[in-house]
């Protein structure tokens, strides 16, 4: 799979981290009609479900939503739960190239999310599960309402925030996963639904024998 994206349909975007890792983020890969068409799709045909994770050695049903897809019938495990992917959809196999087309890389699965509002986030984490290539790409696709979005380096503590606008890619490759943390941070502003589709890179032998 290609490393390097390659961003030939936009002006070459500046990378967001300034050591440790490369982040490059593209505010308009969608129309805005064409990202509110597809956030209905989506929040109408994906398989949504409530996610169950681990914390504390308790565990807890999320208010966000999530369904997982992939070319193969692989697993995928983080916070204590595994998930098994379906098989794309026509509206993620499109997306899926669109996304592919502008930042130069290939998918082979992605992890939806659904959050029904600014009190719904993610703390800080890094996706550096096992199943996924090592530093691989991941291309983040925001449809809706618009979110804040921050990095922290894992041993200096420098932070690097952006806004994820609607229609919006940020894509994370390299070494960022192994330096840095991100997370999306919950807000009392009143904010509009907000669909994020993660596009990822399965490592080669993490699903043998499925």
């Amino acid at each position: 799979m290609n490393q390097t994206p390659l961003f030939d349909d936009f002006a070459n975007p500046a990378n967001l981290l300034p050591f440790d890792g490369e982040a490059f983020y593209i505010k308009r890969v969608l129309e805005r009609d064409d990202a509110a068409r597809y956030l209905g799709r989506c929040l109408e045909e994906l398989g949504w479900a409530h996610e169950r994770v681990t914390m504390f050695g308790r565990e807890i049903v999320t208010r966000r939503k999530v369904a997982w897809y992939a070319d193969t019938p692989a697993t995928y495990t983080y916070s204590g739960q595994t998930k098994q992917a379906r098989a794309w959809p026509a509206l993620l196999s499109d997306l899926k190239e669109r996304v592919e087309s502008a930042c130069g890389a290939r998918f082979d699965s992605c992890l939806c999310n659904l959050y029904h509002g600014g009190d719904e986030g993610m703390g800080w984490h890094s996706d550096d599960e096992r199943e996924l290539a090592p530093d691989g790409v991941i291309a983040s696709l925001s449809l809706g309402g618009e979110r804040r979005f921050s990095f922290k380096h894992k041993g200096s503590g420098e932070r690097v925030s952006l806004l994820l606008d609607h229609g919006s890619l940020l894509v994370m490759q390299g070494a960022t996963q192994t330096h840095w943390w991100h997370s999306l941070p919950k807000t009392r502003k009143r904010v509009a639904p907000r669909v994020n589709l993660t596009f990822r890179q399965l490592r080669r032998d993490s699903n043998e024998g499925t």
